[in-house]
């Protein structure tokens, strides 16, 4: 009998240390949260000459209290931040310029209060550029999606289904073919989506390079990739952030499919009938976006301002 009271107190007494280390563990992950409150991913606006353009940063703690990160501005791909410096509410960095003109870094400087950001961009060009940011949703569903009715986008004939996002359009729709035959303006469909499956075939040229923007956010790579190894900013890559597990891309001027699924922010992409990325999420905007809104819907965007390149049946299926 008293082996057995020894037994049970020590249950007991195992139970509680149990629900002690519980409670200093939530303790820990809650004085975390409050220690660093610059760190997840923030969708930024940024005022440039009386227009919003749209940026993203994603940060996080490396170690005890260095905190890194990747930044996306409005045009290029998401680069990485080897030190963000916050404290007291003040959060800056500066990374090398990318695709924009200038020598200097692009230094980035805000202040984090009632959990909204706001502050200055200095670009690589020494322009000043305001900017206010908030957190970038999660994105998660519930449950699995019931898919509505298949639309087509472009059946060949017109378009009818899409606008130019600016200046004049140079799309034009010949033999039952949409194409663009000069570089110029991205090509929009009216009608935007929240999640989807897409179908699409397209074919481009030797060097031919593209993307298609999902939810006018998400840029999927088109590039003429074949024997290349694998990279976000290769067929079948979400731009920057995520990298298909292999390179299935065909010759030049042979036509080649995507099946993509978007559900919230887990996507899959099926590039000429290979699964290249599996259910993965995407952290945040990519470069060229329409807008940092990654809450609302949003259209399908064709990338105009590179090579020409062409398409044929695109189909979405839009979730209920």
């Amino acid at each position: 009998m008293k082996n057995l009271l020894k037994s049970i107190a020590g249950v007991r007494k195992a139970m509680g240390l149990v629900a002690l280390s519980l409670i200093f563990a939530s303790q820990s992950l809650s004085s975390s949260a409050q220690e660093h409150p610059i760190t997840g991913h923030w969708d930024l606006t940024v005022q440039h000459n009386g227009q919003s353009l749209p940026s993203w940063l994603g940060v996080k703690l490396s170690g005890f209290k260095t905190y890194v990160g990747y930044f996306v501005a409005d045009i290029g791909s998401a680069r990485p931040v080897s030190e963000i410096v916050y404290k007291d509410g003040k959060v800056s960095f500066h990374i090398p310029p990318q695709w924009e003109s200038g020598d200097n870094d692009l230094l980035f400087e805000g202040t984090l209060e009632n959990d909204e950001l706001s502050g200055v961009i200095t670009t690589a060009s020494g322009e000043k550029r305001s900017f206010v940011g908030v957190r970038a949703p999660e994105l998660k569903r519930n449950m699995e999606p019931k898919w509505g009715k298949a639309i087509t986008l472009f059946d060949g004939k017109n378009l009818n289904s899409w606008h130019a996002q600016k200046g004049e359009n140079q799309w034009v729709v010949k033999d039952g073919i949409l194409t663009n035959p000069k570089p110029g303006t991205n090509l929009i469909s009216n009608q935007k989506f929240d999640d989807f499956k897409l179908h699409v075939e397209f074919k481009y040229p030797e060097n031919g390079n593209s993307g298609i923007y999902l939810r006018g956010r998400y840029e999927v790579q088109i590039e003429d990739s074949k024997g290349k190894e694998p990279s976000s900013i290769y067929l079948g890559g979400v731009y920057g952030f995520l990298t298909p597990n292999e390179i299935v891309a065909k010759n030049p001027g042979e036509w080649q499919t995507y099946d993509i699924t978007l559900i919230g922010r887990r996507i899959t992409i099926v590039a000429n009938g290979k699964t290249v990325i599996c259910d993965q999420i995407i952290p945040g905007i990519t470069g060229g976006a329409i807008d940092s809104h990654e809450g609302e819907p949003g259209p399908i965007m064709l990338q105009g301002d590179h090579t020409a390149v062409e398409y044929r049946n695109i189909v979405i299926t839009p979730a209920k």
